[in-house]
């Protein structure tokens, strides 16, 4: 039932960006007219300086998880962890509702060693942050071309998508300090252990597992270094907009450049549609018109015909790239199709004991070391056999 839900909000998203930047036959003549300007000749240095700004993203992006999965005790080599996420970036682009960020912690997960919950765990601090970063760029640009004729929805999308993540980061670190009562919680919240207890039972096993995931904000080197990725990528993935537009002839400043990413970004964190066609150029035309006027989004426009070839340009090549580098992960030794095609077929009786496993034992670790604190080293460590007994006893 959720799934059908999240597949008709998909593909209403769909329709509904589509109407929006679908040109008249006017607009069509505008938008061949600016495909038309581009040669070859002027265009290929900012043609080339995208794509190498795209594969800086790329590879920040893909080997900063490695941060966040060093917490919960595991290390992917390079080549692996690089093959992992380009399959699963092209998941995330091609499969609609989000469907496609469950694929990597599948594929990293590993029977006795590590949970899909905990890796999906990794993926929501990655994606807080994220949003986060974004809404940092995306407040301090709006703040800084904020004035009376501004759009009236521009701050506060600032503000609430400050407050949305903010928000978000406060739950993270509540949920790594007490899991248990944030599990309980949300339990209560939802309703669903008056209305189905033995699916509760199973999802306090899963969500205390992937609270595993968020080990990354107790250790400071690896949040410290996944940052800095993250950063790099966000920077990087900016700049490319701006060389991108440079090529179009757009007067797109580098402060409008990142206000653009954030504005898509903020967007397409929303039910994406299928190929995030149609979310990705509105979104795109919507922050170009804070920087270009409102001649960017408005079809009769003479502007409008290269923002939106620039806006699809710009969604198709990173189409390209991220199919292109998922297609190549799958030929290489790191991941195959039958690897990919296996992850989907987790027995889910045998998920749901491997991930109270580690949830058992996990907590028995945390009451120890509880305890190791008021009886000194000696007692932590007797008083962690202890409890981890205790803890793995409480869940039988």
């Amino acid at each position: 039932m959720r799934l059908a839900i999240n597949l008709l909000l998909s593909l209403g998203m769909l329709a509904l960006c589509v109407w929006l930047v679908w040109p008249d036959a006017d607009g069509q003549q505008k938008l061949s007219a600016a495909i038309d300007a581009l040669h070859i000749a002027d265009f290929w240095p900012y043609l080339a300086g995208y794509i190498a700004l795209l594969a800086v993203t790329h590879f920040c992006r893909a080997w900063r998880w490695n941060n966040l999965l060093a917490p919960i005790g595991v290390r992917v080599p390079h080549g692996r962890l690089l093959a992992i996420s380009s399959v699963g970036f092209m998941a995330i682009l091609a499969l609609p509702a989000r469907l496609g960020e469950f694929v990597r912690p599948a594929l990293i997960r590993k029977q006795g060693e590590v949970s899909a919950s905990a890796a999906l765990g990794t993926v929501a601090v990655e994606r807080i942050v994220d949003g986060l970063i974004i809404s940092v760029f995306v407040f301090g640009a709006f703040l800084s071309l904020w004035s009376s004729s501004s759009p009236r929805w521009m701050m506060p999308v600032g503000f609430a998508s400050l407050g949305i993540f903010g928000a978000a980061l406060v739950f993270l670190i509540f949920a790594l300090r007490r899991p248990e009562a944030t599990v309980r919680w949300c339990l209560r919240m939802s309703l669903i252990e008056r209305f189905a207890p033995r699916i509760a039972r199973v999802l306090e096993v899963k969500l205390l597992e992937m609270f595993r995931g968020f080990g990354v904000l107790r250790d400071r080197k690896n949040l410290a270094i996944f940052g800095a990725w993250s950063l790099v990528y966000w920077i990087a993935n900016g700049f490319s907009l701006w060389v991108l537009a440079r090529g179009f002839h757009l007067d797109l400043s580098v402060m409008g450049a990142f206000a653009t990413m954030g504005v898509v970004a903020v967007g397409i964190t929303l039910p994406n549609s299928p190929g995030m066609v149609g979310q990705y150029q509105w979104f795109t035309l919507l922050g170009l018109s804070l920087y270009l006027g409102p001649d960017a989004v408005d079809k009769h426009a003479p502007l409008y015909g290269t923002t939106l070839a620039y806006a699809l340009i710009l969604h198709g090549l990173q189409v390209i790239w991220y199919l292109a580098m998922g297609g190549l992960a799958m030929l290489s030794s790191h991941i195959s199709f039958a690897e990919l095609w296996g992850s989907r077929k987790l027995d889910p009786a045998e998920g749901a004991q491997d991930d109270a496993s580690h949830a058992s034992s996990d907590l028995g670790r945390d009451r120890g070391d509880r305890a190791g604190n008021d009886l000194g080293v000696g007692g932590e460590r007797q008083d962690g056999r202890v409890d981890a007994r205790a803890g793995l006893s409480d869940r039988g």
